[in-house]
Parts: C-alpha cells; structure tokens; sequence
C-alpha cells in the first residue's frame, strides 16, 4: 500500500483470488487484466460489486483503476479487486476510511475451502455407516 507519482497501491484478496490495484485521478476508467471491466467480468452483479466503494464514495468518474487479479472464480475476483479498490482509496485519504470501514470493504474476508480429511469423502460429509 504504497503511493509513487499520484498512483495508489494496494492488495485485495478473497478466498484464492488475489488483485493487485493502482488508482489514479482520471475520469472513472476501470482496466481488469488490460480488458474493460464490462469485458472482463461478464456479470452485471460482478460489475457492480466492483464498482460499490466508489458509488459508496461518489467518486465514480474521479478515478483510474487498472487491476491485475488472478486465481479463483470470477465472483470472488471481483470481490478481491473490491477489496484492492477500498484499500487503495484509503491509502489514498484517510477521511475515507469510516466510511469504508462501515461498509465493511475494508475487512479481508477469510473464508476459504475447507480441506478433504482422510477417511471421509468430503471435507465434513462421512461415509454411509451401516449399523447392521
């Protein structure tokens, strides 16, 4: 979470998705692996869990966001990338943070896949017991 010459960084993660985001004051471009948004994520609901801490902030078309994400599934690719983007504007200016904060963007959320345990054929479902 560093910021160099008016460019913010900073990580967001969910479950094995992992994106590295940049903003930069601009007009509201949003790049995901050098595609659109709108190309990368095919989902409206992705769209906008992406979008939601700039809408929080009203600060849609005030900034350039360009991503790099990568591992797991698209929705929690979009999770990360929304958890890169708070990031990013709080390092950005502090006085976002409540409000960010608040919203609960800034809190990584660390549910991840449970592991398959041996002797089971899942990580928590068992194998049909037959008492008799």
């Amino acid at each position: 979470m560093a910021s160099t010459d008016n460019r913010t960084y900073a990580t967001g993660k969910r479950k094995t998705a992992s994106a590295r985001v940049w903003i930069k004051p601009g007009t509201g471009v949003i790049t995901v692996n050098k595609r659109t948004m709108d190309n990368y994520f095919v989902r409206e609901t992705s769209r906008m869990i992406v979008k939601q801490p700039l809408e929080l902030l009203e600060a849609v078309d005030q900034f350039d966001v360009f991503v790099n994400v990568r591992g797991g599934g698209t929705a929690a690719q979009a999770e990360a990338v929304r958890h890169g983007i708070s990031r990013a504007l709080c390092t950005a200016d502090q006085e976002r943070r409540s409000t960010l904060k608040r919203a609960g963007f800034l809190t990584r959320d660390s549910r991840k896949v449970e592991r398959k345990k041996y002797g089971q054929p899942g990580a928590r479902k068992r194998f049909q017991y037959s008492k008799r």
